[in-house]
């Protein structure tokens, strides 16, 4: 453990501690895909769409998805860790702060949820798996290809430290591959990296040693980790808070984003509202459009929108040492308030700042201040061509 909470009522726009780092706030920008790395590294784009929620008013903002490794994008057009992405990434993290935020790399490697087809490698799981996305079916992972992951995640948070990022998130969530390894569903492997608890999560305690053993106190590391899948016989929220201890045991991490369900399986349960089927289905070429418009409800499932609504999941963390990042649906000042009474010590939000990149700005100016996000999500099919708010711009 790296530090308890810090004494006293939190003010939620009052400077704070994460790790070895000082944020001017507790808000943090959560990581959404930006769609804006066509060849992989840093646009004018890119920086921009972070530079907005920094002026906005954010303490700090999350680059996401920066992968470990080549296989380990979702697809071709993502950031992959290497030294060719060095420059543009501390250019990124330079316009961020001037702005006078934090900016933080969530690095993971995306397993299962990889696409194959596009990234013309084979995407590693705990076992073989048809994912109907790429047509393709998975690798099962060798004990080699996981020793490798490990020490991807350290390289890479080495080269984030080295781009001048203050913080690194670790992708524990979504089944991607380290949360596959976390599911029983996903995971019926009878190796060190299988058959119980203990074993599924060693996939993840080793990425955090191996985190924390690379860049020490450099920078801070959180986690973002699944409390729950989403799904029958997926990732419990018993088992979850099990291996968060066990996080907390290993001093690997400074803090844990907690976050909910499974981009291959049931991604709606993270990002509730309305399930924009029809937006998802132009989003991709002919053949595939049909099959969402004919069978797409069973994978994009509605789930009504309510402030805070990953918060009955997440009181089930606060006894940890470890200090707690709530988010879902967190896009009122009241919302983040109640998180800092009931113990939380940051609030992290993505799809309000799409809207209202200064949104934290109003909101710390003006307490009667409220969001104008409709929780539509058609933002979310706008990651193919550049994550954007369609009704800010009239679209």
């Amino acid at each position: 453990m790296h530090g308890p909470y810090e004494e006293g009522v939190r003010d939620v726009f009052a400077p704070a501690s994460l790790g070895p780092v000082r944020l001017r706030n507790r808000v943090i920008k959560a990581a959404t895909f930006e769609g804006a790395t066509p060849e992989g590294l840093v646009t004018d784009q890119l920086v921009d769409y972070h530079r907005r929620p920094a002026e906005g008013g954010v303490g700090m903002t999350t680059v996401a998805y920066c992968a470990v490794a080549p296989e380990g994008r979702t697809e071709r057009r993502q950031i992959w860790m290497r030294p060719e992405a060095v420059p543009g990434l501390r250019r990124l993290t330079d316009a961020v702060h001037q702005e006078g935020a934090a900016v933080s790399a969530q690095l993971g490697h995306a397993g299962p949820v990889a696409d194959a087809r596009s990234n013309r490698l084979p995407a590693l799981a705990p076992g073989r798996r048809f994912n109907p996305l790429s047509m393709r079916r998975t690798r099962a992972a060798t004990a080699g290809d996981l020793a490798g992951v490990v020490r991807a995640h350290a390289e890479a948070a080495r080269l984030a430290a080295e781009s001048g990022f203050d913080a690194v998130e670790l992708h524990l969530g979504h089944n991607y591959l380290a949360s596959a390894f976390l599911s029983p569903l996903l995971n019926d492997r009878d190796d060190a990296y299988g058959r119980d608890l203990a074993g599924r999560a060693k996939l993840a305690r080793d990425i955090g040693r191996a985190v924390r053993d690379e860049v020490g106190d450099r920078v801070a590391i959180t986690a973002k980790l699944n409390m729950t899948d989403g799904v029958r016989g997926g990732l419990a929220v018993e088992d979850s808070v099990q291996v968060a201890s066990w996080l907390q045991e290993d001093g690997s991490v400074d803090a844990l984003t907690l976050t909910a369900g499974s981009s291959l399986l049931n991604p709606m349960y993270l990002f509730r509202g309305d399930a924009p089927l029809a937006e998802f289905a132009a989003a991709f070429p002919p053949p595939q459009r049909l099959g969402i418009r004919l069978f797409g409800r069973r994978f994009l499932r509605a789930y009504p929108y309510e402030e805070a609504y990953l918060l009955p999941l997440a009181r089930r963390f606060t006894g940890l040492a470890l200090p707690l990042v709530l988010l879902g649906g967190i896009s009122e000042r009241e919302t983040m308030e109640r998180a800092m009474a009931e113990g939380f010590a940051f609030v992290a939000m993505a799809r309000a700042l799409l809207r209202e990149p200064d949104l934290v700005r109003r909101l710390a100016a003006d307490p009667a201040a409220t969001s104008l996000c409709i929780h539509c999500n058609r933002c979310m099919p706008t990651i193919y061509s550049g994550t954007r708010c369609p009704v800010r711009e009239g679209g």
